[in-house]
């Protein structure tokens, strides 16, 4: 059965997906798991000082993430995230199975949530985790057999949260990432110097030569 984390990667690109399955997905690394632990401490640093918000693996200021946290608390789930219902829970559904961060309690009933260590976009959420809250939502509604409308997404170091709601779209990107995940049995064609592979941890043995700038102008 396929993982949340499989669902991810494939949605970022099918071949990080083959090394990682290759050689041993090992997880975040400690300092990624450092600013993931952000995500339980949002009351605790809404009032911390300046000082102690300097020694915190945030990325704003200390001033602009209290604003940030402050914006949070705004939102009419922000008890539960501050004290969810459950947090480190395994879920396995029809076709995938994962962890999820927490379970956090709002309108609908207990909607899963997923923390990144990373930095969110202008809007919404990057597409490997919708991907991944879109299936935490589903084998979630599979375990629970009632409807589940929607997942989180934290991204703490920036105290930003972003919904993502099950929508005709976004299922079809989950769909397209669990047919890449059940269609992988050999390493696929290498992406041609997207973006993408300069953040990619397999980019030395996945053999993708990343232009700089410099030579994309021709200089």
């Amino acid at each position: 059965m396929s993982t949340f984390t499989d669902l991810g990667r494939a949605a970022y690109c099918p071949r990080q997906l083959y090394y990682a399955r290759r050689d041993g997905d090992q997880g975040p690394p400690p300092a990624a798991r450092a600013r993931q632990r952000l995500a339980y401490r949002y009351a605790e640093l809404r009032e911390a000082s300046d000082a102690s918000l300097r020694d915190e693996p945030i990325d704003p200021s200390p001033a602009a993430y209290r604003a940030a946290l402050d914006r949070l608390a705004e939102r009419d789930d922000w008890p539960r995230l501050v004290d969810p219902r459950a947090t480190d829970v395994a879920l396995a559904g029809k076709d995938c199975r994962g962890r999820v961060h927490k379970l956090v309690d709002t309108d609908v009933g207990p909607v899963p949530s997923l923390v990144s260590p990373g930095t969110p976009p202008e809007r919404g959420v990057w597409e490997p985790q919708r991907v991944k809250a879109v299936a935490a939502a589903k084998a979630l509604s599979w375990e629970r057999g009632d409807q589940i409308p929607r997942a989180l997404v934290e991204y703490p170091a920036h105290g930003v949260v972003r919904t993502v709601r099950l929508t005709t779209r976004n299922k079809a990107v989950y769909r397209r990432a669990l047919r890449a995940v059940r269609s992988l049995d050999g390493p696929p064609p290498r992406l041609r110097d997207s973006d993408k592979c300069r953040e990619c941890e397999y980019r030395d043995r996945c053999g993708v030569r990343t232009r700089s700038m410099r030579s994309l102008l021709g200089l």
